[in-house]
């Protein structure tokens, strides 16, 4: 069982620090095992400028940890406080996964695991943190960024996405989208795509491309094309690519390249399908360009991705009401 310790403090931010507990520290019986999940801080620290909460844990418990996730601070003019710098550092020095929500890259910054590094934080803060911390590559323009051991991620939502993102890694497609369903939210959002929309997109944009992309979704065994995308919109390529791009952050063939990846993923992960299969059903066409593609995107080769999250089958739960959360919603301490 991986552990997963949530550090708090001072000034720290309530909706990326609820994000991490809800992801990491309720288990709704989604696989056969899921986190060790606990909260660290100093006592009585003032979170979101209105609560103060009490943690049975301090910072030592960053020293055992297998992940540890810093939340947003929420004043980056602020002190850090140095115990929490130096556990961060030494965590990270004996091998643990370090992740920063937001702001939380500060933190990082601080303590100098993001030296040499792609980092991103929330796009307001961005120029601070390169200003401030020159050895870092600040990307200002994407959800999150994975750079193997230290991962950091944008404002707000982002964060969800980083932990949805880390989700997949421990766990698999299949497991990390059954929660991202349970938590009604996207699933899976790429890392890569931009954080806001800089032209907004009209009024009516958002149910017409909802309406495709569910269309595109069931036909990724199919040889789409944006000229097809665009005839099903009743679009010009062009205006179809530039409205595309405002309301979702990626190009209409990104998109698709995507959704191909991810689908192969829960079909790795789900069925006995041969690659050979799975490169038809997600419109890869050959084996070769399945496994091109998807060693590209993950790092790793078809079969052997398979051979990893094969025995992390998730459990199948019943359909349930938003209002009922259901018997496995329970905290982990």
């Amino acid at each position: 069982m991986t552990s997963v310790v949530l550090a708090l403090y001072d000034g720290a931010l309530l909706f990326e620090a609820a994000a991490a507990c809800e992801v990491f520290g309720v288990d709704r019986g989604l696989t056969e095992r899921w986190y060790d999940f606990r909260v660290a801080g100093p006592p009585r620290a003032r979170l979101g400028g209105w609560l103060s909460v009490d943690t049975p844990h301090g910072f030592d418990e960053l020293a055992d940890a297998d992940t540890v996730i810093v939340a947003a601070c929420g004043d980056v003019e602020a002190d850090l406080p140095g115990v929490l710098v130096d556990a961060v550092r030494a965590a990270h020095e004996r091998g643990a996964r370090i992740v920063s929500l937001c702001t939380g890259a500060f933190v990082l910054a601080a303590a100098g695991l993001l030296d040499g590094r792609r980092a991103t934080t929330h796009w307001e803060h961005a120029a601070t943190l390169a200003e401030r911390h020159p050895r870092v590559h600040v990307d200002p323009d994407v959800l999150y960024v994975d750079e193997g051991t230290v991962l950091t991620s944008a404002g707000k939502a982002a964060g969800m996405d980083l932990c949805l993102h880390l989700v997949t890694l421990d766990h698999g497609a299949a497991v990390a989208n059954a929660l991202a369903r349970r938590l009604v939210v996207p699933a899976r959002r790429a890392g890569g795509q931009a954080q806001f929309v800089a032209v907004p997109a009209p009024a009516d944009t958002g149910h017409a491309l909802a309406d495709l992309l569910d269309w595109a979704s069931g036909r990724l065994d199919r040889p789409l094309a944006v000229a097809d995308l665009a005839r099903r919109a009743n679009m010009s390529t062009r205006n179809l690519t530039r409205r595309f791009t405002a309301a979702t952050g990626v190009t209409p063939l990104r998109w698709l390249h995507t959704q191909r990846v991810h689908r192969a993923q829960e079909l790795l992960e789900t069925t006995d399908d041969s690659v050979e299969l799975i490169a038809a059903r997600t419109g890869m066409g050959t084996a070769a360009t399945l496994r091109r593609h998807f060693h590209r995107a993950l790092g790793v080769p078809p079969d052997t991705y398979r051979s990893t999250f094969r025995t992390l089958t998730p459990v199948r739960d019943r359909p349930a009401r938003p209002s009922d959360p259901g018997p496995a919603d329970t905290p982990r301490a």
